[in-house]
C-alpha cells in the first residue's frame, strides 16, 4: 500500500507509528521558481514516481521470499533540511515495516536508478530480517561480554560497560555480510521494477568508502558494486 508521510527525528527513534497523511505531489512550476525551487520539485516528483513503482515490487518480493513476515511497507520522508543523505530500514510499533528517506538523500541522487536501488537495498533488509538478526547477535555479545566480566570479578559498573560493549561488537558481527546481502537482493528488486540497479549502485562511488576496517559496519564499496554487477548480469541473462 503506497504511503509517503512526514517523519519527525523523535518517530525515527522511538519507532512509533508514523503518520500517514500523504506527501503533497509539487505543483506545477511557475515561471517565477528559483533554480533551487525547480531542482527541489524535480527531486519530489521523482521520489513519488520512484515509491509508486518500486514499492509494489518490494512487496511482492518480500511475500514471495518469507512466510509471516509484515511485507506492507510504508515509506516515510524525514523533512528536516540541512541533515546529510540518509536512508533506512525500520520497523513501526506494530511490526509494520518503515522505509525511511531524508530530504538530503532524495535531493541527492543523480536519477531514478539510484534513488530505486537505494529503495531496493532499504526493503531487502526487512526482506532478510536483517533487524531481528542483528538484535539477536547484540544479546548473545551481551550476554557473553557481561558473563566474562561478571567472572573476573568486574564491578558492577564494569559489568555494565561490558555488557554495552559486548552488544555493540555483537551488532556488528554480521554486519557486512547483511549489506552484501540488501545489495544482492535490492539489485533483483530494483530490475524487476524497470530500473537498471548497476547505475543506480553508481551512488558507492560518491560515498566514502568505509575500506574493510575491523568490525566496520558496512563492506568495501568495491565489493558492493561487484555483487550489483554479477547479480545484474545474472538477471539478464
Amino acid at each position: 500500500m503506497n504511503r509517503i508521510a512526514p517523519l519527525a527525528l523523535l518517530a525515527l527513534l522511538s519507532l512509533s507509528a508514523c503518520a500517514t497523511a500523504p506527501m503533497p505531489v509539487p505543483s506545477p512550476i511557475s515561471g517565477s521558481a528559483s533554480p533551487a525551487q525547480l531542482r527541489a520539485n524535480q527531486a519530489a516528483r521523482q521520489f513519488v514516481q520512484v515509491v509508486g513503482t518500486v514499492e509494489p515490487v518490494a512487496e511482492r518480493v518480500c511475500r514471495e521470499k518469507t512466510r509471516g513476515l509484515n511485507c506492507d511497507f510504508q515509506v516515510v520522508v524525514d523533512d528536516r533540511v540541512d541533515q546529510p543523505p540518509n536512508a533506512f530500514q525500520t520497523v513501526d510499533s506494530f511490526g509494520r515495516p518503515v522505509l525511511a528517506f531524508n530530504l538530503g538523500l532524495i535531493n541527492s541522487v543523480h536519477n531514478a536508478d539510484e534513488l530505486a536501488f537505494v529503495m531496493g537495498h532499504e526493503a531487502a533488509h526487512h526482506i532478510r530480517d536483517h533487524l531481528t538478526k542483528t538484535r539477536e547477535s547484540a544479546t548473545v555479545g551481551a550476554v557473553v561480554f557481561a558473563g566474562i566480566a561478571a567472572i573476573s570479578g568486574a564491578a558492577a559498573e564494569d559489568i555494565k560497560s561490558a555488557e554495552e560493549l559486548g552488544a555493540a561488537v555483537g551488532a556488528r558481527t554480521y554486519s557486512k555480510d547483511f549489506e552484501l546481502q540488501a545489495d544482492q537482493l535490492g539489485t533483483v528488486i530494483a530490475f524487476d521494477a524497470g530500473f537498471d540497479p548497476v547505475r543506480g549502485a553508481a551512488f558507492f562511488a560518491r560515498i566514502p568508502d568505509p575500506g574493510n576496517r575491523f568490525l566496520g559496519s558496512h563492506p568495501p564499496n568495491a565489493a558492493r558494486l561487484d555483487v550489483v554487477r554479477r547479480t545484474a548480469a545474472d538477471l539478464r541473462r
